[in-house]
């Protein structure tokens, strides 16, 4: 994908877009997958500092009730909690129905929620299905089941799926598979048949190669193929009252980086909020962010 510099959504204007641009309120409903920790708890917090009302998630009930009660000593006690787990269909079963029964709806959708088992120089395919299932088909089955409760109100609606590089197009060095993700009309069938596909070649141990990303290649097909579904679903919707983007963070001090990185997750985070909260008139769908600002935006 080929990026080009975007200076209107200059870090350093996002303190006026929040003033001069503020189009939520208090009835907004955001959720945010993964929130207990790192990036998805930064941002749950820089929500709820907004006035929106925040749904945190997570799939260990005590560590996301603890994170969530801290939050509310520093009186935010807009924040609720729900646990989910995305690698469950019956946990997102559960958690949709619970947020049309508490809120009749939802207007932002952080896909944050991910793992790797992989240290930083390591790039083992061990645990390949689990990074599939959590990263790629747990994020897909939960926005599918909430498209239905999506507000499609003069705001437009929003899904922000934290994504990475790592998934970008030019990192698959197979042309078969490249030529099928980059098809003007690529359908979710044709991105779910990839994945079996790369699957596969684990099983058989073969994916080494045949032209899969070569730096964490299991996180880096699962952020593949969630660019590719968060394309489609752009175009479905394209004209529409909901928005679809990815943004990569970066090297972010997580616990997945054991800590490394070359900033905080309260900087990604004030990113990532800035981006779901975009005015309506300048909010784009379709779009992958890279890094800080004058940062990097090209189309999925």
């Amino acid at each position: 994908m080929e990026s080009k510099l975007v200076d209107q959504f200059h870090f350093s204007s996002m303190v006026s877009l929040y003033a001069s641009n503020r189009w939520w309120s208090g009835d907004t409903v955001a959720v945010v997958t993964g929130a207990n920790k790192g990036i998805g708890l930064a941002v749950v917090k820089r929500f709820a500092e907004l006035g929106l009302t925040v749904v945190l998630t997570a799939r260990d009930e005590e560590r996301g009730k603890k994170a969530t009660e801290k939050l509310r000593e520093e009186g935010l006690d807009n924040v609720r909690f729900f646990a989910l787990d995305v690698s469950k269909a019956a946990s997102i079963k559960t958690f949709v129905s619970w947020v049309e029964t508490t809120f009749g709806g939802l207007d932002i959708l952080v896909n944050n929620a991910g793992v790797s088992f992989n240290d930083i120089h390591e790039n083992s395919v061990e645990f390949a299905e689990t990074v599939i299932k959590t990263n790629f088909h747990g994020p897909k089955l939960l926005t599918d089941s909430l498209l239905p409760l999506f507000r499609l109100s003069p705001s437009i609606s929003r899904i922000l799926n934290i994504s990475s590089r790592l998934g970008s197009i030019n990192k698959v060095r197979n042309h078969t598979i490249k030529a099928t993700l980059q098809k003007e009309r690529l359908s979710e069938e044709e991105i779910e048949g990839v994945v079996k596909m790369f699957l596969e070649a684990v099983k058989e141990g073969r994916w080494e190669r045949e032209g899969w990303p070569q730096i964490w290649t299991d996180y880096s097909v699962s952020k593949l193929a969630l660019n590719a579904y968060s394309r489609v679903l752009a175009k479905r919707f394209e004209g529409g009252r909901l928005s679809v983007n990815c943004f990569c963070p970066g090297y972010t001090q997580t616990s997945m980086t054991r800590g490394q990185g070359t900033h905080t997750p309260d900087a990604a985070a004030e990113v990532a909020v800035s981006l779901a909260l975009l005015p309506p008139h300048e909010l784009p769908t379709g779009h992958f962010f890279l890094g800080f600002g004058p940062y990097n935006q090209s189309r999925l």
